[in-house]
């Protein structure tokens, strides 16, 4: 998409779209990052729910951004040197992290697995070349497999 379009979509002249952001690059950077912002602040355990849900929600935010983001990230790694997106990538494991360690404390997500793997699994579903439908299924099978199994009764 243009700079041009990018402007007309967001209902601003060019001359204020080339104020606040130089390039195509540094609107990319910026929107890259206010979408880390908006998941780092929702890694948060709401009143009344358990940490593994909690967790699970979480996650799916992650999973509803990397396909939507796939063009943004493609981008910028060809305008930079991908440090940008690795540092937002730590960003969003470290909001995390606490999610993660209550709901293994609670005993309810297995605690063989780091965040750091868990988003490596969601991002290998989300780089298959595959419709919403088809990767759904697959995201869900990922999620469910991160909680402790239960023992048979």
């Amino acid at each position: 998409m243009s700079m041009a379009e990018i402007a007309r979509r967001a209902q601003v002249g060019m001359a204020t779209l080339y104020r606040n952001f130089p390039g195509r690059r540094e609107l990319l950077e910026a929107l890259y990052a206010d979408e880390v912002d908006q998941i780092c602040d929702a890694a948060t355990i709401a009143p009344g729910q358990s940490p593994d849900a909690a967790l699970v929600a979480w996650l799916r935010l992650q999973i509803a951004f990397l396909p939507d983001k796939r063009l943004i990230v493609s981008e910028l790694l060809e305008h930079t040197d991908g440090n940008g997106i690795t540092s937002h990538r730590a960003r969003a494991v470290e909001a995390g992290r606490p999610l993660l360690a209550a709901a293994q404390k609670a005993g309810r997500i297995r605690d063989d697995l780091t965040l750091e793997q868990i988003f490596d699994l969601i991002v290998a579903i989300a780089k298959l070349n595959e419709s919403p439908e088809y990767l759904q299924p697959l995201f869900e099978t990922a999620l469910a497999g991160l909680r402790v199994p239960r023992s048979p009764s």
